[in-house]
C-alpha cells in the first residue's frame, strides 16, 4: 500500500469521523444541496456548513453536483456518491484497512450522533434497540451481518430529500463486528 493510499484512508475516515460530518452525509445521502440549504436543514452557520462540505468532498466522501447562481454569486451543490455506487458508476471508497485509533474516532462520533438522534425519537412509534457481545456460530455471525448490510444497503437506497411528503425521517445506525478472545 503507497503511503498516499494511506494518507487518503485516514484522511476519510477522520472526515467522517465528525457529529456534524455524519449529519451531512446521511442528508446528502437522499439529494444535492448547496452548503446554504445544509445550513438551515441542520441549524448550523452557513460558513460551518461549507467547512465541513469542503473536508467531506476532499476526503472523497461527497461529490461535486454542478453550480448554480444565486443572487448574484455561484453556489456549489454536493451529494453523496451513493448514487454512483448503487448504478455502478463508482465503488465504495470506505478504506477496509483502519487503525484502531481511527476507528475509535470513528465509533466516538458515531455515538455522539446517536445521542442526538435518540433524544429526537418519535415516542410511540416502531423503532428498536439492541446491543450484544455474545458468542454464536459462524454460520449464524455471518447470516446477521448480511442482514444488517442489506437493512443499511435498503435505506440508502431509498432516501429522499428532507421533508419530502410521505416520507418518514429515520435513523439507522449499526455497528457489527467478531471480537478477539480477551485471554
Amino acid at each position: 500500500m503507497s503511503d498516499d493510499t494511506t494518507a487518503d484512508q485516514v484522511s476519510s475516515l477522520r472526515a467522517v469521523a465528525h457529529p456534524l460530518r455524519l449529519r451531512i452525509l446521511s442528508l446528502l445521502t437522499g439529494t444535492a444541496m448547496s452548503a446554504a440549504e445544509v445550513a438551515r436543514e441542520l441549524g448550523v452557520t452557513h460558513a460551518n456548513a461549507s467547512y465541513h462540505l469542503r473536508v467531506l468532498a476532499e476526503a472523497g466522501e461527497l461529490v461535486e453536483a454542478g453550480e448554480e447562481k444565486i443572487r448574484g454569486g455561484v453556489a456549489k451543490r454536493y451529494r453523496h456518491p451513493w448514487d454512483d455506487v448503487r448504478s455502478g458508476r463508482r465503488t465504495p471508497t470506505r478504506p477496509r484497512t483502519r487503525s484502531v485509533e481511527d476507528l475509535v474516532l470513528y465509533v466516538r462520533a458515531m455515538g455522539e450522533e446517536m445521542v442526538r438522534r435518540v433524544a429526537h425519537r418519535k415516542q410511540g412509534k416502531r423503532s428498536w434497540f439492541s446491543d450484544a457481545e455474545m458468542w454464536v456460530e459462524p454460520e449464524v455471525w455471518d447470516r446477521a451481518v448480511e442482514l444488517v448490510m442489506e437493512a443499511s444497503r435498503l435505506v440508502h437506497a431509498e432516501a429522499r430529500p428532507p421533508r419530502t411528503e410521505g416520507a418518514v425521517h429515520v435513523a439507522l445506525s449499526a455497528v457489527a463486528f467478531q471480537l478477539q478472545d480477551e485471554r
